[in-house]
């Protein structure tokens, strides 16, 4: 077990978080896949930073682009036009793509607007839609508004959210 890097709650919390997702996938012999935006790669950063992790990461998308979207995870440009790149709708594709692309058993996907700028009324900052697959086709999706007032807060907000996810994936 690794040391927090502070003793800030967030920081423990993600940790706690991140070493029960790697001891769950552990114990079910899976493996997990990111496809990340907003969150650029702290979710797999959270996971690798817990010994063992080699055994059940995969790999991790970054996907801070919509261009990256569409190359790196087939979403189609179309979708991202009518919806928006914060959506269930693109959640939803970024999650299958990651799990069509890797060989992972569960995939977990954020998108949303961390901020400070870039909000609007319809979609404020704080806004981010989540979306977990798991293969053999459950996939489900959350929509989460953060109220934490910095990027940082929001951002880390969405890294436990996303590890809650994984959690109740693996159940």
């Amino acid at each position: 077990m690794r040391l927090p890097r502070c003793d800030c709650p967030y920081e423990i919390a993600t940790v706690n978080l991140a070493e029960s997702v790697v001891e769950k996938l552990l114990a079910k012999h899976w493996q997990m896949a990111t496809a990340e935006s907003c969150t650029g790669g702290l979710v797999a950063g959270a996971i690798t930073d817990v010994a063992g992790s080699s055994q059940v990461f995969d790999r991790g998308f970054v996907t801070y682009s919509n261009e990256a979207k569409s190359q790196m995870l087939g979403v189609d440009p179309s979708l991202i036009l009518a919806h928006g790149a914060v959506s269930e709708n693109v959640a939803r594709h970024m999650a299958m793509g990651a799990l069509s692309h890797c060989s992972a058993n569960v995939v977990v996907a954020i998108t949303g607007i961390a901020g400070p700028g870039g909000g609007s009324v319809e979609k404020p900052v704080g806004l981010v839609h989540f979306a977990c697959a798991v293969r053999g086709g459950r996939i489900f999706h959350l929509e989460r508004r953060f109220t934490e007032t910095t990027r940082a807060d929001i951002r880390q907000a969405a890294v436990r959210q996303a590890l809650q996810l994984i959690l109740e994936a693996a159940r």
